[in-house]
């Protein structure tokens, strides 16, 4: 039986040809067809993912090194194959160095080396693929790995992070942005230089105390330090950017056609943002009246990223209070208050999410009598229901 991931695309001007690969490859391999680039490069958009595109190299409008050029940009993990009835060098070297080719063909081609030379590209795939999400989950797990210290380490810092993510989600659903994680990302790890600052600067910053200029030179410093952290992480390049900037006037500079850099002044001024609209909140602002003043100190930023933040939900929205031991924490429920030492030391700042290192955290505190054992939840009000 074969996947969807498995499927096979090949591409040739002459209807007659394609029919011809059908008739030979139908019974090892699953594939669609289509003639000529244009119509391939739609099909890739509506009928892929593709694991692997076979292409023609004489084509009519498009050939097949521009074609698989396009088809890199449009689907990179795809395993490019050229075929051609003309063996010369510079071809070759064309479609190898433009179009990032697997494999060069030459016409005439036997079945067997066509098949051989497709399931050797449908390896090269899956090991793509593959490697591709390994990465992914090492990046993941790195990322929970740095948000899980920042929440032992400040749980002030952490449980602004989280808001902030929260706004950051709702703007990039209401936007429909590309590369949607890296700007969630930015939020949740916006706070992360926090936890070289002490616990009282970052508490006085959070409950809306002034600092003196020395306190406040100091915490002007947190998103540089984060930044630093991140920047030499694979994939975490332009988060780090947008993060080191977050409290920096976004100008114009570098190169001004770059995506990337348009993409992290983005990312930096959404931070400036959310970053004034959860002050506003915590200083008594209702959400629209802090939106309101963001619209005039962003006047042009989208406007649906205004209607976004008014839109966000209380953290509290569709969820349960109740009262439970530490013991009976499970992962998911929200701290529902302030947990603090007897001596004022805050150990969980309120809307933190329990998870097992904060578990652990509780049961050591609570273990030396520093806390009580009562802990105020919210919880989703299924999830309420299902306990009952």
């Amino acid at each position: 039986m074969h996947l969807i991931s498995e499927l096979i695309l090949l591409v040739d001007d002459e209807p007659n040809v394609l029919l011809g690969y059908e008739r030979v490859l139908h019974s090892e391999f699953k594939t669609h067809t289509a003639v000529g680039g244009t119509a391939a490069l739609n099909s890739i958009r509506t009928r892929g993912p593709y694991a692997v595109v076979l292409s023609d190299m004489r084509m009519p409008e498009m050939d097949g090194i521009e074609f698989l050029t396009k088809v890199k940009h449009l689907a990179p993990d795809t395993t490019r194959i050229m075929l051609s009835g003309y063996a010369d060098v510079k071809t070759a070297l064309s479609a190898v160095n433009e179009g990032n080719i697997f494999r060069f063909l030459t016409k005439p081609c036997s079945k067997e080396i066509l098949a051989n030379t497709l399931t050797a590209a449908l390896g090269q795939h899956r090991l793509v693929v593959s490697e591709k999400e390994i990465l992914e989950k090492t990046l993941t797990g790195s990322l929970t790995v740095l948000s899980e210290v920042l929440s032992m380490a400040s749980p002030a810092a952490f449980s602004r992070a989280m808001r902030l993510r929260r706004y950051m989600s709702h703007i990039m659903t209401t936007l429909s942005t590309a590369n949607r994680w890296k700007f969630e990302v930015a939020a949740m790890l916006s706070q992360l230089g926090c936890v070289t600052m002490v616990a009282e600067t970052i508490d006085a910053v959070y409950s809306g105390k002034p600092l003196s200029p020395k306190e406040q030179a100091l915490y002007d410093t947190h998103p540089r330090i984060a930044g630093d952290l991140l920047q030499n992480i694979p994939r975490m390049e332009s988060v780090a950017w947008m993060i080191a900037h977050q409290n920096q006037p976004i100008t114009v500079d570098g190169d001004l056609g770059s995506r990337e850099m348009a993409e992290m002044r983005l990312g930096a001024e959404f931070l400036q943002a959310i970053l004034a609209f959860d002050t506003l909140l915590r200083r008594g602002n209702s959400r629209t009246e802090a939106a309101i003043k963001i619209t005039r100190q962003h006047p042009d930023l989208d406007q649906r990223i205004f209607m976004a933040l008014v839109e966000v939900e209380p953290e509290d929205s569709k969820k349960e209070r109740r009262t439970c031991r530490i013991e009976e924490l499970a992962a998911g429920m929200i701290i529902d208050e302030e947990i603090r030492t007897d001596t004022g030391l805050l150990v969980v700042a309120r809307y933190q999410e329990v998870s097992p290192f904060l578990i652990l955290k509780l049961k050591n505190y609570h273990q030396k009598g520093a806390i009580i054992g009562d802990i105020l939840v919210t919880v989703p009000r299924t999830s309420a229901a299902a306990g009952k």
